[in-house]
Protein backbone atom coordinates (compact mmCIF):
# COMPACT_ATOMS: atom_id res chain seq x y z
CA UNK A 1 0.00 0.00 0.00
CA UNK A 2 1.71 3.05 -1.14
CA UNK A 3 0.45 6.73 1.01
CA UNK A 4 0.64 9.85 -1.49
CA UNK A 5 0.80 13.08 0.56
CA UNK A 6 0.58 16.72 -0.69
CA UNK A 7 2.16 19.10 1.22
CA UNK A 8 1.32 22.59 0.07
CA UNK A 9 3.83 25.07 1.06
CA UNK A 10 2.83 28.78 1.24
CA UNK A 11 4.95 32.41 1.76
CA UNK A 12 6.02 36.08 0.64
CA UNK A 13 7.96 37.30 -1.96
CA UNK A 14 9.51 34.00 -2.94
CA UNK A 15 10.20 32.74 0.10
CA UNK A 16 8.53 28.82 -0.76
CA UNK A 17 10.71 29.05 -3.89
CA UNK A 18 13.30 29.86 -1.98
CA UNK A 19 12.40 26.94 0.82
CA UNK A 20 12.18 24.08 -1.93
CA UNK A 21 15.71 24.98 -3.54
CA UNK A 22 17.69 25.27 -0.42
CA UNK A 23 16.27 21.86 0.11
CA UNK A 24 17.21 20.70 -3.44
CA UNK A 25 20.91 22.69 -2.88
CA UNK A 26 21.39 21.07 0.12
CA UNK A 27 21.08 17.48 -0.74
CA UNK A 28 17.98 17.19 1.88
CA UNK A 29 15.93 16.09 -0.68
CA UNK A 30 18.37 13.78 -2.23
CA UNK A 31 18.75 12.10 1.01
CA UNK A 32 15.10 11.65 1.69
CA UNK A 33 14.68 10.16 -1.61
CA UNK A 34 17.11 7.64 -0.53
CA UNK A 35 14.92 6.92 2.70
CA UNK A 36 13.49 3.20 2.90
CA UNK A 37 10.08 3.26 1.73
CA UNK A 38 9.78 6.86 -0.36
CA UNK A 39 8.78 6.17 -3.79
CA UNK A 40 8.66 9.92 -4.82
CA UNK A 41 10.06 13.61 -3.29
CA UNK A 42 9.21 16.15 -6.20
CA UNK A 43 8.57 20.21 -5.58
CA UNK A 44 6.51 21.68 -8.30
CA UNK A 45 5.29 25.60 -8.60
CA UNK A 46 1.52 26.14 -9.45
CA UNK A 47 1.42 28.90 -12.75
CA UNK A 48 -1.61 30.72 -10.77
CA UNK A 49 0.04 31.07 -7.24
CA UNK A 50 3.20 32.05 -7.29
CA UNK A 51 3.51 32.28 -3.50
CA UNK A 52 3.43 28.38 -3.19
CA UNK A 53 5.10 25.33 -3.91
CA UNK A 54 3.58 22.47 -4.33
CA UNK A 55 5.65 18.58 -2.49
CA UNK A 56 4.48 15.57 -4.14
CA UNK A 57 5.85 12.85 -1.29
CA UNK A 58 4.86 9.24 -1.86
CA UNK A 59 5.61 6.31 1.13
CA UNK A 60 5.36 2.93 0.80
CA UNK A 61 3.48 1.98 4.04
CA UNK A 62 3.02 4.25 7.85
CA UNK A 63 5.88 2.44 8.77
CA UNK A 64 7.85 4.42 6.44
CA UNK A 65 6.52 7.78 6.85
CA UNK A 66 6.83 7.29 10.72
CA UNK A 67 10.56 6.39 10.20
CA UNK A 68 11.05 9.69 8.38
CA UNK A 69 9.16 11.81 10.81
CA UNK A 70 11.42 10.08 13.35
CA UNK A 71 14.78 10.83 11.26
CA UNK A 72 16.88 13.51 11.88
CA UNK A 73 15.82 15.37 8.65
CA UNK A 74 12.84 16.50 10.20
CA UNK A 75 14.49 18.89 12.26
CA UNK A 76 16.39 20.09 8.75
CA UNK A 77 13.19 20.71 7.44
CA UNK A 78 11.44 22.32 10.50
CA UNK A 79 14.33 24.71 10.29
CA UNK A 80 13.87 25.40 6.97
CA UNK A 81 10.21 26.00 7.47
CA UNK A 82 10.87 28.84 9.87
CA UNK A 83 13.84 30.27 8.28
CA UNK A 84 11.73 30.61 5.29
CA UNK A 85 8.31 31.50 7.39
CA UNK A 86 6.05 29.03 5.31
CA UNK A 87 2.52 27.58 6.17
CA UNK A 88 1.25 24.68 5.11
CA UNK A 89 -1.01 22.84 4.12
CA UNK A 90 -1.67 18.51 4.08
CA UNK A 91 -3.67 16.21 1.96
CA UNK A 92 -3.12 12.54 2.36
CA UNK A 93 -4.24 9.99 -0.15
CA UNK A 94 -4.18 5.91 0.17
CA UNK A 95 -3.51 4.76 -3.23
CA UNK A 96 -5.84 2.10 -4.89
CA UNK A 97 -3.24 -0.36 -6.36
CA UNK A 98 -5.57 -3.37 -6.76
CA UNK A 99 -5.28 -2.67 -10.43
CA UNK A 100 -9.11 -2.96 -11.32
CA UNK A 101 -9.91 -0.54 -14.13
CA UNK A 102 -12.25 2.06 -13.04
CA UNK A 103 -14.68 4.15 -14.77
CA UNK A 104 -12.07 7.08 -15.22
CA UNK A 105 -9.72 4.57 -17.42
CA UNK A 106 -11.14 5.46 -20.30
CA UNK A 107 -10.08 9.37 -19.97
CA UNK A 108 -6.85 8.23 -19.43
CA UNK A 109 -3.70 8.09 -22.28
CA UNK A 110 -1.16 5.99 -21.51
Amino acid sequence: MSILVLLTYTGKDGSARKFAEEMERSGTAALIRREDGNERYEYFFPFSESETVLLIDRWRGQASIDRHHASPMMGTIAQLREKYDLHMSVERYVLDESGIPTRDEKFIRH
